[in-house]
């Protein structure tokens, strides 16, 4: 007879926590009356799957009277942990981005929920009481949100407004002495206003060094028992203890990166993203949505304040002001860079000439008084090489790698095969010599040393990160994204190798570029001259004038015509060529999708892009994902004398950022 009703009435509804696009959808299960108590709405779960008796992990998403499967459900094998960890909102919000990037929802939450650590666990359940989180911050006794119409980002918080806001490009000094970008002090006020209503702010920032500022900044202005971090630099005790406080009842500030966006806020009143243009704000792992996308779809569903805060808008962050999603606000009492463009000189044998003379002799007086920072396009010593005649980059005829110069001098050389180029020859114009495009961080560093015996050389790169400096008179060779913030602000500012860093083959070069430049000028002090070196054109015009967002409108109308992102999305599809066709020819049943390709993708496998509009994406991602489905559930025939063949590859990215 089949079961319409589970013994007690219950019956627990299941996401199955698996990468198989199969089961991404919501199982029904019995509970058994020992775990009646213990089975609540969120809570990690183990579930018995039909084929092969396995036992998998889950999330019990919801519970319900009743089950509209006609068969007799298995029952739930054991409850996890008796916190709930998925709450109504995160649930709402993983569903629905997924289904955005045709993706799995149990994608999501494995990147919204740290890994379980049963003794951090067990003793913060073992608390009788619960630790005071700090009083709320007393709006009358808030600073005012500086730089922009008095009151008015107050107001867009309040009304849960979503929000561009161009950040204020100078350092300012906090209470305590410390010394951070204006846009960490705008985003700490933006979250104290928010709490001070008792509602929770979530805050995402690209990478730790960017994390230390807005701590420092929100230490000035709420109580740091407010504060809660969620990074992957922490251990995982103390990220899973802070994610358990997320789950309470406490208005919180939430601060992280890419995946804070998730993270569960009792009350949320604001989402507010720093630089969601930084390409570490990119999603690497499975479905890749990017957090700017989720909290898109968060404030959509919460109604809490969105806030997009940047030195250079994004493009993307554009296109929503134009359609009208966004508002930008505009900025008031700001003061912009002392922006100088300057060209390159032709020598280019010494650290000397590589720098031209203005910006030269503008480095030698800011030295008398406090840091001056050079930025450098690359780290590391050997310069990377370029034809003589057409400035083509220089590549390994044998894989394709760059070419440098030894350290120790001698032929050039590939960096990932180690391959000799002596007899090189451009391909574009077959010219024979070469020359140095950029000199790594190490070596302008080494060079600047000797040019200024007496100055005191800081070097910040990936690998010997220094996040501040002193006031002291200092030259710091820094690779883009690792400049140091420091005290007081740089006297001067050197921006080298502009040239080099738009050869990168990418679509966004030149929207990187300005970005970096621009968060390196903002650390400048007020009135201090930045240098932009090797570059001319629109795109220096807009950072000399800091007209970011007038830029980013006409990148968007080029893209536009081109039917390029963000104009439009685009989703890779990647799998063998049999199946793939199979795809495309699903995808373009769709009304308004075309295809680019296919393209080799190495390992017998090609790769498409499927372009759409906007209006087509829910189409386009549910034909994508049944097709997803489809190939990995279907089987090959068996070849007698041969196993069974493995279903063929589809892979669908939407979105992707690796797309030129």
């Amino acid at each position: 007879m089949p079961e319409r009703r589970a013994s007690g009435g219950s019956v627990a509804r299941v996401l199955v926590d698996s990468p198989l696009p199969q089961l991404d959808q919501l199982f029904d299960y019995r509970v058994p009356e020992r775990l009646r108590d213990a089975a609540r709405r969120g809570v990690r779960v183990r579930v018995p799957l039909r084929s092969g008796g396995r036992i998998a992990n889950g999330w019990l998403v919801e519970l319900a009277d009743s089950s509209e499967f006609e068969g007799r459900l298995a029952e739930l094998e054991d409850v996890v942990s008796e916190v709930p960890m998925v709450t109504p909102e995160v649930w709402a919000l993983a569903r629905a981005a997924a289904d955005r990037a045709a993706g799995n929802a149990s994608d999501i939450l494995r990147l919204a929920i740290p890994t379980r650590y049963v003794r951090v666990e067990r003793a913060w359940l073992a608390d009788a009481a619960t630790p005071d989180p700090g009083p709320l911050p007393r709006r009358e006794a808030l600073p005012a949100i500086a730089g922009y119409a008095p009151g008015r980002v107050e107001q867009g918080i309040i009304e849960g407004e979503r929000m561009s806001l161009p950040a204020d490009p100078r350092p300012v000094r906090l209470p305590d002495g410390t010394w951070v970008g204006a846009w960490a002090a705008t985003l700490a006020l933006a979250a104290a206003h928010a709490l001070a209503d008792d509602r929770s702010s979530l805050l995402v920032v690209p990478d730790y060094r960017d994390q230390e500022q807005l701590e420092a900044a929100l230490g000035a202005v709420v109580d740091p028992r407010r504060v809660l971090r969620t990074d992957a630099r922490q251990a995982g005790g103390p990220r899973y203890r802070a994610f358990l406080e997320m789950t309470g009842d406490a208005a919180r500030i939430i601060i992280g990166n890419r995946s804070t966006v998730y993270a569960p806020a009792a009350r949320l009143g604001l989402i507010a993203m720093w630089d969601d243009g930084d390409a570490l704000q990119q999603e690497p792992l499975a479905p890749g949505v990017h957090p700017r996308d989720a909290a898109l779809i968060r404030q959509e569903q919460s109604g809490a304040a969105l806030v997009f805060l940047a030195h250079s808008q994004s493009v993307e962050v554009h296109r929503l002001v134009e359609l009208g999603w966004v508002r930008a606000i505009e900025p008031k009492g700001q003061t912009r860079p002392k922006a100088v463009v300057t060209e390159q000189q032709a020598d280019e044998a010494s650290g000397a000439a590589r720098i031209p003379s203005a910006a030269w002799r503008a480095a030698q007086q800011a030295l008398e008084q406090g840091p001056v920072l050079v930025q450098v396009a690359r780290p590391g010593h050997s310069p990377l090489l370029v034809c003589d005649r057409c400035r083509e980059p220089a590549r390994c005829a044998a894989c394709g790698g760059a070419l440098v110069v030894p350290r120790g001098g001698g032929v050039a050389r590939c960096t990932l095969c180690a391959t000799a180029a002596g007899d090189w020859k451009c391909p574009v114009c077959e010219g024979a010599k070469l020359r140095a495009a950029t000199v790594g961080a190490s070596r302008t560093a080494e060079e600047l040393g000797r040019a200024f015996p007496r100055a005191k050389v800081v070097l910040s790169d990936g690998e010997r990160p220094v996040l501040r400096v002193g006031p002291e008179p200092a030259l710091v060779v820094a690779t883009r994204g690792a400049e140091p913030v420091a005290e007081g602000g740089y006297r001067a500012v050197l921006l080298l190798d502009g040239d080099r860093m738009l050869l990168r083959e990418s679509l966004r070069v030149a929207e990187d570029c300005l970005r970096w430049w621009s968060n390196a000028a903002a650390l400048a002090a007020p009135g201090s001259p930045v240098f932009l070196v090797g570059v001319g054109g629109a795109l220096a015009q807009a950072f000399a004038t800091w007209r970011q967002p007038e830029w980013a409108g006409e990148e968007l109308q080029a893209r536009r015509a081109l039917r390029f992102p963000p104009a439009v999305r685009v989703a890779t599809v990647t799998s063998s060529p049999e199946r793939l066709d199979r795809a495309l020819d699903a995808a373009r049943a769709v009304e308004g999708v075309d295809v680019l390709g296919p393209t080799p993708a190495g390992e017998g496998l090609s790769r498409a892009i499927v372009r759409f509009d906007y209006a087509r994406g829910a189409a386009v991602a549910t034909t994508l994902r049944a097709e997803t489905i489809r190939a990995a559930t279907e089987r090959r025939r068996p070849v007698a004398g041969r196993k069974a063949g493995r279903p063929p590859v589809l892979k669908v990215r939407f979105d992707d950022p690796d797309v030129p």
